[in-house]
């Protein structure tokens, strides 16, 4: 008996196998419909975020790249710009400093101008005084002179005659 009980156990039954089969094949496709295709699009959604990342990081760095074109452009035109600004500025300060120059040396021709008509009407002033003091000079040498010989008329035609030649000297 112990051996029928054995083989019993160990004898093949198709319909078991089929059912075994059969079950096996329910439970593969309610885990297909259930579990597989969840995880397989969590797969497929974890994939297109990563490209998707990875589309954005080159994105991200192309345009980083042209930005930086851009800020090198940028730094060169302000450079050239400053150099420009630096040369316009030089040169508004070399015409200003033309400018103060010649304010200068015309302000200096004014006043030498002023001096020289300053000493000329003191000339002429001290040559009227030297005049002055001629013809006080001579009136009295010809008072004295027409006292003894000379009318009135011949002094004052002396004294003129006098004073011009002592003008033109």
């Amino acid at each position: 008996m112990a051996y029928a009980k054995v083989t019993e156990f160990l004898t093949i039954d198709p319909t078991t196998i089929i059912l075994t089969l059969a079950n096996t094949l329910i439970l593969f496709l309610i885990l297909k419909h259930f579990l597989f295709d969840k995880v397989n699009k969590v797969i497929d959604d974890r994939k297109n975020e990563i490209s998707e990342s990875y589309k954005n990081a080159d994105e991200a760095q192309r345009k980083a790249e042209n930005l930086a074109e851009e800020y090198d452009r940028k730094i060169g035109a302000a450079k050239e710009e400053g150099a420009e600004i630096v040369r316009a500025a030089t040169q508004k300060a070399q015409v200003r400093s033309d400018e103060i120059i010649a304010e200068a040396r015309g302000e200096a021709k004014s006043i030498i101008d002023n001096a020289n008509s300053e000493i000329e009407r003191e000339k002429k002033i001290a040559v009227n005084r030297i005049k002055d003091e001629i013809t006080e000079i001579a009136i009295s040498a010809a008072s004295a002179v027409a006292e003894k010989e000379i009318g009135v008329e011949d002094n004052e035609r002396l004294i003129e005659s006098f004073i011009d030649s002592v003008g033109e000297e």
